[in-house]
């Protein structure tokens, strides 16, 4: 499951680690660590040029198995999956996560792993640990991320909505949506939570890309049970737990069962951490977001994201 994740690298740095051949970002994202449903994240997915003002590129009938012109692009696209035949791109809210035992036949998601295929890159994500304290239960976030500090890339699929409301040529006639792919989560990240996104190694990132690549099972098989070697986790705050909060704080170690003041959590995000900064951040880098008691709204109980699979 995987309901929150972190991507504050440059777009510079995506283009080069990924070897984008085409960059169709027009506005920078911010850095976000913090990232929830339905907001913009970058993808990484092998298209052909577009070949009309009306339709996205390769996305013509089918007949021929690799689109003219080719290329590995850098996109933004939503968080939450809206299938061509929704009528209601609000269902994209409840497909942000696609379990790997089922995600090549479940209706939502069995065309998009067909054909459409991408990466969305993220520094590293969240999960909630259960624990007992005082008697009540409460959920500790955990950031999980790679010890060498390097960049993960997520299984995903994507998807284009076409709004029957707009103009052919209005820029917001197709929306552009992902899903994250999750698996099981062995052994030390396990115990966090059973689940976790699917990590393409970069061996085997052409060949997940590859829109020519139509094999369900050759494709399947790419989505190999994530290892964690090489993964680290370490408790961190509850600001995490608001979507309004965000910044480099958030992903600062804290010691667990207590919030960012150092008191006990109440899970209201009130506060900043006060552990020292990660690597390469600074000590004064901070938590933006209004403190407040409003839980948001992909929030399931406590400090738990949302889990839809």
């Amino acid at each position: 499951m995987c309901g929150r994740y972190a991507s504050a690298r440059k777009r510079q740095d995506l283009l080069e680690e990924f070897r984008i051949e085409r960059d169709l970002v027009t506005d920078d994202l911010e850095p976000d660590y913090n990232v929830a449903p339905t907001k913009p994240v970058y993808a990484v997915l092998t298209r052909g040029e577009r070949r009309s003002a009306t339709a996205p590129a390769g996305d013509g009938d089918g007949g021929s198995a690799e689109p003219p012109g080719v290329a590995r692009e850098l996109r933004v696209l939503r968080w939450g999956l809206v299938p061509s035949w929704a009528k209601d791109p609000a269902i994209g809210s409840r497909l942000i996560n696609a379990r790997v035992e089922t995600v090549d036949s479940k209706p939502s998601f069995r065309s998009a792993f067909a054909k459409r295929r991408c990466l969305l890159p993220a520094d590293g994500f969240y999960e909630w640990l259960k624990v007992e304290q005082d008697g009540k239960t409460r959920k500790q976030p955990y950031y999980i991320h790679r010890a060498d500090g390097g960049e993960l890339a997520f299984a995903g699929l994507y998807e284009l909505w076409r709004d029957r409301d707009a103009p052919d040529d209005h820029p917001q006639a197709w929306l552009w949506t992902a899903v994250i792919i999750t698996t099981t989560a062995p052994d030390e990240v396990g115990r966090i939570h059973d689940r976790m996104p699917m990590v393409i190694d970069p061996a085997n990132w052409g060949d997940w890309l590859d829109p020519g690549n139509n094999d369900v099972p050759g494709v399947h098989a790419l989505l190999a049970p994530a290892a964690v070697s090489g993964l680290e986790s370490y408790p961190v705050g509850t600001d995490v737990n608001y979507v309004r909060n965000n910044g480099p704080g958030l992903i600062r170690p804290v010691t667990p069962g207590t919030g960012e003041n150092g008191q006990a959590g109440d899970g209201r995000g009130d506060g900043g951490p006060r552990s020292g900064p990660m690597a390469g951040q600074s000590a004064s880098a901070p938590v933006t977001g209004r403190p407040g008691r409003t839980r948001d709204r992909y929030r399931r109980s406590d400090s738990a994201p949302l889990s839809l699979f």
